[in-house]
């Protein structure tokens, strides 16, 4: 009876446990059937219809997830049989270019076996580096395309350890600071061969015209060749599933498998584009670095460099550097100045305090002013002006790159403190930069120069090389010029600009220099770079040595010295005769030679080889002198007088008149003269009286002009003023108010 009534109890108790347990096994059964169903079905490529993949390349590719997302996505859509086609979606603005150059050779494995459409949305720099890989390009008509190029991050300079310990001269660097702009140059080549290879015959743009780095619309872009066609992405999925003969197709979107991450979880701050600055790539890559990437301007900026150390005030020094107005240099900029300077036992030293610089500058040679970033005030300027007039001598630098900017620079427009104090000389330093497409030192913003006017600092020079450079208003007063094939970014013309200014002020000098980077090293030892750096510390060394030979100078000793005109120099003056404006133009055809062209004649102007006048000759009327007239006796001081007097043939129409000449003339005093240009030159202003007498028969005609004219150690005559009184017989015929005044110079090489 137990048992049998023991069995159903049994019976029930066994069931009452073994039914829970199975539905317990059954349900875990389920759930682990679902969690690893992806693995056995895919859970988004399925494989049993033909698809189209669809692989997304969103923002900036500068992390390692970024690159390992791409290269696991490519992978997929190479060996997922089922995928006959890809379309890449580009919004990119490039990235690291390692990374790119990884991500573009596989998609052209991918290539190799599948067909491969790409649609822009944005595909700059890298971006666009990506896209080349496909058979054929799609973008919207204003979609961005385009910035083919590179920016690189140059090597650190190497400060040793003595504790840590390297085996070579460049192993801790990795690269020399002086060839590193070859270096981004064949990387350059890199990526324009590949859009070369990828567009073939399609593209239209020459290679100098690819490698500028230009931002297309996706129109312009058609037209250059950069895309195959205007359209969407379906119609890109279209054109995809066209090539590989697909009529039923499904599109999937292509994720990267598990345990890759996304770089948008990690990275979310550069996983979209303009969202990335230049600091915080250099963290992400330190330098030395080369990218493919599109930077907006407001990001191609690095944190300030540290502003110039100081020195007291104790003591005299033969140059004195200012440091009081934000200037962003440091010995380590003019080290080797410094050294040279050294070796010609002239003391130097940096000063933080103008009220220093005011006290001390009496008993300075030199003063040099090196990219501020405060402007000065005008009882600066009058103090620095007074010093050179004195006979002291100004060196300027300005360098537009952003390490001699930093953020106190932008906030007063650049150019702006420079140009405060250089305004004074009549220089003005350009906005931007100069660049060279055709003929640089690496990139394009490393200019060459080769033509030179005779000068202190320039003599004997061959080629110099500046490195963002700009250039120094007016050209007149340039002593360098780049080439005529250099451009200016700003006006982004052409022209041959200077980028050396030499001024004679008073009885002092100004230089003034475009460039800053030259001074240091290595960029100091490339091409005669270091024979120009020399010549400025022998000039400080000259300045020094006048000054020590003579007493200071005061107004009545200021000087104008003789010009220097090269042959083929122009002159274009505006002048005045009562009232009546005409242009006139001035030649030196040669040594010997002058032409002035004015509307109704031209006159030549013939001289010895003493720079004496002996004859002059226009149309059917020609003069010849008995005693040739002396040049002006330079250098010009205040009093200074000299008269000459000289007899002359005029021969006019087959007849020969007897004339007389006397010119009497004195430096009364010195101005500063503005000519039309708005730019200003130091002059001697000379009083002069010319009496002239013809004789004809019975009739005598005298010509008497009395005025001033204003004469500049830079230029010549800058302006004239006078009246002119004809007489005939002693009775007045006719009176002229004559004005000339300077409108441009353009100097001869």
């Amino acid at each position: 009876m137990r048992i049998i009534y023991g069995w159903p109890g049994v019976s029930l108790l066994v069931s009452k446990r073994i039914i829970p347990v199975t539905i317990i096994v059954f349900l875990v059964g389920l759930c682990l059937g679902y969690l690893y169903l992806p693995y056995i079905i895919p859970r988004e490529v399925p494989r049993a219809k033909d698809l189209v993949g669809l692989i997304e390349i969103e923002g900036y590719v500068v992390s390692p997830e970024a690159l390992y997302k791409y290269i696991n996505i490519i992978n997929q859509a190479i060996t997922n049989e089922s995928i006959k086609a890809v379309v890449l979606s580009v919004n990119s603005g490039g990235g690291y270019a390692n990374y790119i150059e990884q991500i573009y050779h596989d998609l052209l494995k991918l290539k190799e076996k599948k067909t491969l459409v790409a649609s822009i949305v944005t595909a700059l720099s890298g971006g666009y580096y990506i896209a080349v890989a496909a058979d054929r390009i799609y973008a919207l008509p204003t979609s961005l395309v385009g910035n083919i190029g590179v920016i690189g991050t140059g090597p650190p300079v190497l400060i040793p350890s003595e504790v840590v310990l390297e085996t070579g001269a460049y192993k801790a660097t990795g690269f020399s600071m002086l060839l590193f702009p070859h270096n981004l140059s064949r990387a350059l080549e890199n990526f324009a061969s590949a859009v070369e290879a990828g567009r073939g015959s399609k593209l239209k743009l020459t290679s100098k015209e690819l490698r500028r780095g230009l931002i297309y619309l996706g129109s312009e872009a058609l037209r250059a060749g950069l895309v195959d066609d205007l359209g969407s992405l379906q119609m890109a999925i279209d054109e995809a599933a066209r090539k590989a003969g697909l009529e039923r197709f499904e599109v999937v979107r292509l994720k990267p498998q598990e345990g890759v991450q996304d770089p948008s979880q990690t990275y979310r701050g550069y996983a979209s584009n303009g969202s990335i600055t230049l600091d915080e790539l250099n963290r992400l890559h330190p330098p030395p670095a080369i990218h493919y990437i599109y930077l907006p301007p407001q990001t191609m900026t690095q944190s300030p460099p540290i502003g110039s150390p100081t020195t007291s005030a104790g003591g005299g020094w033969d140059a004195i550097i200012d440091a009081s107005h934000g200037n962003m240099v440091s010995w380590w900029d003019l080290n080797i100045l410094i050294a040279e300077l050294a070796s010609k036992n002239i003391t130097v030293s940096f000063l933080s305090s103008w009220e220093d610089i005011e006290s001390m500058l009496d008993n300075a040679h030199c003063l040099i002013v090196a990219s501020p970033t405060k402007p000065y005030s005008p009882k600066e300027i009058e103090k620095v002006e007074g010093f050179v007039n004195k006979g002291g001598l100004l060196l300027l630098f300005f360098d537009p790159s952003w390490e001699y900017l930093g953020m106190e620079g932008l906030s007063h427009g650049i150019v702006a403190p420079i140009n405060s104090l250089s305004h004074k000389f009549t220089l003005t330093f350009g906005k931007g930069y100069l660049y060279n497409e055709d003929e640089n030192y690496g990139i394009y913003r490393n200019i060459y120069i080769r033509n030179f006017a005779e000068s202190p600092i320039t003599q004997n020079l061959r080629t110099i090389v500046f490195f963002t450079a700009t250039h120094i208003y007016p050209s007149s007063r340039g002593v360098a010029w780049a080439s005529n094939l250099t451009y200016s970014s700003v006006s982004e013309r052409t022209g041959s600009y200077a980028t050396i200014a030499f001024v004679r002020w008073g009885n002092g000098t100004v230089a003034a220099f475009a460039d800053i980077t030259f001074l240091s090293e290595p960029w100091c030892y490339i091409e005669d770079n270091y024979q120009l750096l020399l010549k400025i510390a022998s000039l400080v060394a000259e300045t020094k040595a006048k000054a020590e030979t003579k007493p200071t100078l005061e107004r009545a000793e200021w000087k104008i010295e003789k010009p220097n005109l090269p042959v083929r120099t122009e002159k274009i003056y505006t002048e005045w005769i009562n009232g009546e404006e005409k242009v006139v133009r001035w030649l030196k055809v040669s040594e010997t030679e002058v032409l002035v062209e004015r509307p109704e004649r031209v006159i030549h102007y013939y001289y010895d080889e003493n720079g004496s006048l002996i004859m002059w000759r226009s149309d059917n009327m020609s003069v010849v002198y008995r005693s040739p007239i002396p040049e002006t006796p330079y250098p010009l001081t205040k009093g200074k007088k000299w008269r000459h007097e000289s007899g002359y043939i005029l021969n006019i129409n087959s007849e020969k008149l007897e004339g007389r000449l006397i010119i009497e003339e004195e430096v009364v005093d010195f101005e500063e003269i503005r000519m039309e240009a708005e730019i200003k030159y130091f002059c001697a202003k000379v009083k002069y009286t010319m009496i002239d007498e013809i004789t004809q028969k019975d009739t005598i005609i005298t010509i008497t002009s009395t005025g001033h004219y204003w004469v500049s150690s830079e230029v010549g005559d800058v302006k004239d003023e006078s009246d002119t009184i004809t007489y005939i017989n002693g009775l007045q015929y006719r009176i002229e108010r004559r004005k000339l005044l300077l409108k441009e110079i353009r100097k001869g090489r």
